[in-house]
């Protein structure tokens, strides 16, 4: 009798212990919860805050409240929808336990402020930001740093798709689109287009195309190529019927003569003669100026734009209208050639990158890469590569 009594003693007190023991976990969980809770609460009351001075959109890391400036931001399919302070909880307690991220705008159609969590991407991949996106039915992803928005069924996600951006050219344009025999492309536009498939992070494909045909070519439906590069002027013309970037290289129009004859040509007024054998490329700028400006000289349209230097310099031609951005190439590669008025051009202008109207998401992407490559120098040093004149301080 007494082992037994001792064996309920220790029975009952195993049972209170653990009885004891369930009642404290469970006590802890839920001060854990609390304590939690208690601590989403105080993260979305501060993002609360924070949206209200920022109506226009913003993202946000929770962990620091700091906004940052790089990356690319895609929402969260499951935060979809969430708006105002009601349901920003739900926003924030996702974020901690994912990515840390939080975006949010003012949507003025309906006055309601929109939540997402967020997951941040490198800038350098834009496709697997668009995939992303598309997994999450998103319309659009966030470039942080140059505030641009992609939409995922724009130009831009048609080329990430592909996996190949088209450049058209004409090939013909030294230093700035030339195509050698072996149909290697070189030039200071080829590399800029080098750069534009770069931070899109697809591979690049040249299609030919003709000072003639350049604006058709642009506009053909279906599309030859996705966008044309190498020695194209900005112009109100062209875009009246077509986007153009900003301007990556500073030109105007001057001339190419024999350097023997250079003495001879020192104004517009020196050319307009009819003695003066004016030789240019069809279909391009260059003939339009010549066409307007020049009209007591005896002006002869030459097919190929490439081989009109060597013709200028062997006396079948006295003076080609060029640009200053090719003149410096020829000058220095044939010493036969001159350019008397290389620094008083006829006109002043900037080369750009063209492309069909309805391509707003290809644009901004080409001007962001412009843009990028101003302000870290690698602008300046393509033109130092080639010689050229940097315009943009």
């Amino acid at each position: 009798m007494i082992r037994l009594e001792k064996y309920r003693v220790w029975l009952f007190l195993a049972v209170l212990t653990i009885c004891g023991t369930a009642s404290f976990a469970s006590c802890s969980s839920n001060d854990d919860n609390a304590t939690e809770q208690s601590n989403i609460t105080t993260i979305a009351d501060k993002v609360w805050a924070f949206s209200q001075a920022h109506p226009d959109g913003f993202t946000i890391d929770i962990r620091t409240m700091s906004e940052p400036t790089e990356g690319i931001a895609v929402s969260y399919a499951a935060t979809k929808n969430s708006h105002s302070r009601d349901q920003l909880d739900k926003v924030v307690s996702h974020a901690l336990q994912h990515e840390g991220y939080v975006g949010g705008w003012l949507n003025s159609e309906d006055g309601l402020y929109y939540f997402d969590s967020t997951k941040l991407f490198p800038e350098n991949d834009l496709k697997g930001a668009v995939q992303f996106g598309k997994e999450n039915g998103q319309y659009s992803v966030f470039i942080l740093s140059t505030y641009t928005d992609i939409p995922l069924d724009g130009k831009v996600a048609e080329i990430l798709g592909r996996g190949t951006i088209l450049f058209g050219t004409t090939g013909d344009y030294r230093p700035l689109s030339f195509r050698e025999a072996d149909g290697t492309y070189w030039g200071f536009g080829i590399e800029v287009a080098g750069e534009i498939a770069k931070r899109l992070g697809v591979s690049i494909q040249f299609v030919p195309t003709s000072w003639p045909t350049l604006t058709a070519d642009v506009l053909k439906v279906p599309q030859l190529f996705d966008l044309a590069i190498g020695g194209i002027t900005i112009t109100e013309a062209r875009r009246e019927t077509m986007l153009m970037s900003d301007g990556y290289l500073a030109n105007g129009k001057t001339i190419l003569c024999r350097a023997s004859e250079a003495s001879h040509y020192k104004s517009l007024a020196d050319i307009d003669k009819p003695e003066v054998r004016v030789m240019v490329n069809p279909g391009g700028l260059n003939e339009k100026f010549a066409n307007e400006n020049l009209t007591h000289a005896n002006i002869v349209v030459h097919q190929k734009n490439e081989e009109i230097p060597t013709l200028v310099a062997e006396g079948q031609a006295d003076v080609m209208i060029t640009e200053i951005t090719e003149a410096p190439y020829y000058v220095q590669t044939d010493p036969r050639l001159a350019a008397p008025l290389l620094n008083a051009p006829f006109t002043h202008g900037e080369i750009g990158v063209l492309m069909q109207k309805g391509q707003e998401d290809l644009l901004q992407m080409v001007n962001n890469v412009i843009s990028q490559m101003k302000k870290d120098g690698s602008l300046r040093k393509l033109h130092e590569k080639y010689g050229l004149v940097y315009a943009y301080e």
